[in-house]
């Protein structure tokens, strides 16, 4: 059989471009804000993880502008090679600082940190338990590492709990969390896992990609909302939400970093953060810890928006965060709202099977610290018109 032949087989995709309502690949022509240009019109932007509004911010790109003049365009190396900048170890440093651990380490991708960290970690006789809704990134990391891989119902401490006293004293285990959960918006449940945790010997791995700038003191993330700084283990997050930029970073105590600087392939064998990237995910920190009210004000735009879908009998999921999801519940209907929506002038992100379960579809919303109350005012009157149209072709 020609390897090919699944390509030729793919239709799916095709079929939705030909019905109209393929919802992919929409190109952007301004920056990315609460508004954007989108192939000609203009768009409010409820679709992007821009949460604390730095990615049109002139100071991150100030920081990114003077980085290229003084550093160039890349590194043209790894880290452990020729791709170290005094600009990487700073920002190394601060990192560590604003999450409270020892030392952080860098990597050219939030998905390459979790396949980078997770594989290098766990070995051969070790077990990782993982949330059934963790990003697609730590499954990935799992299956790269030779360790037994169990999942947990999601959120589910009972379930969690039983899988850990099936698992031998005398082997490793890591636990394995998202902070934020990146379609439900839900937060884990971290004072159980922490408690767990200690009481079978495991080691605690939360990633928060999307809880940093998000939640805690100044954004800090998950570990700064319960108050367990101290009690997890490895926090990992990314440079393209929060933080503006491109790239992830690590943060544990001294030893683990040490180890993963000497044993992470993906670290090893990749290029380094770009200058300008690096500089920008720094200055986003130093804004951080200057401007508490950027995630405060996020906070309330959200709490603004799920007031609004409930005012207008618009279904939603249980969500307490930055991130809301609109149940649609079918993939057509999944598609032909997102495609009403943006005609009309809103940006969601469509999430259908495998990425939830089939009959579960949703409109995954997000919001930023920058959006004005004009722009969610007209975001809903839109969501309410489009939900009406809808319901009124499916009765």
């Amino acid at each position: 059989m020609d390897i090919f032949t699944k390509c030729k087989n793919f239709t799916r995709a095709r079929e939705a471009i030909a019905a109209g309502i393929y919802p992919y690949f929409h190109a952007l022509e301004s920056k990315q804000d609460t508004e954007v240009i989108m192939e000609g019109k203009s768009i409010i932007m409820l679709g992007s993880n821009n949460y604390l509004g730095l990615t049109s911010n002139q100071r991150c790109i100030n920081a990114g502008k003077n980085a290229l003049e003084q550093y160039g365009t890349g590194c043209s190396g790894s880290r452990f090679l020729n791709g170290t900048l005094v600009l990487h170890l700073e920002l190394e440093k601060q990192l560590a600082d604003f999450v409270n651990k020892e030392a952080a380490l860098t990597f050219s991708t939030g998905f390459q940190t979790n396949l980078g960290v997770i594989s290098s970690i766990a070995s051969k006789g070790d077990y990782i338990l993982s949330d059934r809704e963790n990003h697609a990134s730590i499954v990935d990391g799992c299956r790269l590492s030779f360790a037994k891989t169990l999942k947990y119902k999601h959120n589910n401490m009972e379930d969690l709990e039983c899988l850990l006293r099936k698992i031998p004293k005398e082997n490793g285990v890591l636990i394995i969390t998202d902070g934020v959960f990146s379609m439900g918006g839900d937060i884990c449940n971290l004072p159980e896992l922490v408690r767990l945790k200690k009481k079978y010997g495991a080691r605690l791995f939360v990633d928060d990609a999307h809880a940093l700038g998000m939640i805690g003191k100044n954004g800090r993330g998950t570990a700064s909302h319960f108050g367990l700084e101290d009690d997890v283990d490895i926090i990992m997050s990314t440079f393209s939400k929060s933080l503006a930029s491109l790239g992830g970073f690590i943060a544990a105590s001294d030893q683990v970093i040490h180890y993963i600087k000497h044993a992470s392939r993906p670290f090893i064998f990749s290029a380094s953060v770009p200058p300008s990237n690096a500089a920008v995910a720094l200055e986003a920190i130093h804004i951080m810890k200057e401007q508490p009210e950027r995630v405060i004000d996020l906070q309330k735009n959200a709490d603004y928006m799920r007031k609004g879908f409930i005012k207008r009998n618009i279904p939603i999921g249980n969500s307490t965060t930055a991130i809301i999801p609109v149940m649609t519940y079918t993939t057509e209907r999944t598609f032909l709202i997102t495609k009403l929506l943006l005609e009309a002038g809103v940006y969601v992100n469509p999430v259908i099977a495998p990425a939830v379960s089939e009959g579960e579809c949703l409109l995954r919303t997000s919001y930023t610290a920058t959006h004005t109350k004009e722009q969610l005012d007209k975001a809903l009157d839109i969501f309410e018109q489009v939900f009406k149209e809808v319901n009124k072709i499916k009765n």
